[in-house]
Parts: C-alpha cells; sequence; structure tokens
C-alpha cells in the first residue's frame, strides 16, 4: 500500500461557528471563496466543484452542523478526503482543514492543494468580515 500524505491549514476566524458553517455549506457562498458548487449539506449528496483549474466530483461522507464536514475529492488522479472541523473559541471559531490522500509519486498536487487552501482561506476571511 502506497503511503498518503496529508495537507493541513489552519486559522481562527473572529466570528461564531454559525457564521463559518454558512461559509462552508450555502453555494452562494461557497461559490464567493472557493468555487462554484451545486454542494447540498446532506450525507451522500453528490457535488462538483469546478473552477478555471477543472472540476472536482466530491461526496458529502460525514456533517455534523456547525462541528465538522467531511467529503471525498476526486479530480484527475487524485482521490482524496477533505475534512473540516470548527472549534469555538474564545474570540471566535477555530477552522481547521485536511485534505489527506495525497501520493508521493505527485508532489505537485500537494504544493498545490497547500498553496490553493491557504489562499481560499484568506478568500474565506474576507467573505466572513463583510456579511453578516
Amino acid at each position: 500500500m502506497t503511503e498518503t500524505r496529508t495537507v493541513t491549514v489552519e486559522r481562527e476566524f473572529p466570528h461564531a461557528p454559525e457564521k463559518l458553517w454558512r461559509a462552508l455549506t450555502q453555494p452562494h457562498l461557497l461559490e464567493e471563496w472557493l468555487m462554484k458548487t451545486d454542494f447540498r449539506p446532506e450525507t451522500g449528496a453528490k457535488f462538483t466543484f469546478s473552477g478555471e483549474w477543472g472540476a472536482a466530483d466530491c461526496e458529502v461522507l460525514e456533517i455534523e452542523p456547525h462541528h465538522r464536514l467531511v467529503y471525498r475529492w476526486d479530480a484527475f488522479e487524485l482521490r482524496s478526503i477533505v475534512t473540516l472541523t470548527l472549534t469555538e473559541t474564545a474570540t471566535g471559531t477555530r477552522l481547521r482543514m485536511e485534505q489527506s490522500g495525497f501520493t508521493p509519486e505527485r508532489p505537485q498536487e500537494l504544493g498545490g492543494a497547500r498553496y490553493g487552501w491557504e489562499n481560499y482561506f484568506g478568500q474565506l476571511e474576507q467573505l466572513l468580515d463583510r456579511t453578516e
């Protein structure tokens, strides 16, 4: 079995978990910070993320409102799992994203995901700061 690697990005936001959850699960908000999508917050729901680079076929694997969202992310030859965990803090919410399933034979995917998620979290922060 091939050893896989994981990209982890964490950031604390000065917003309540409920506000972050909306940005993680409502398609019109996801489109503003991440990508176009037909996401539905239901276990087993299949959806697509699409951007300039192409598209990812996804499926919701686990959902615990305001706390945890897990989905399969298949793009090109990458088969990965994205886990988003929200933890309430004294000043807001810590969001931790883990995307696992990167193989050592394709290091460009790991680097691209690390860069992409850091950038997306920056866009998420801007969205949260300007919305109710």
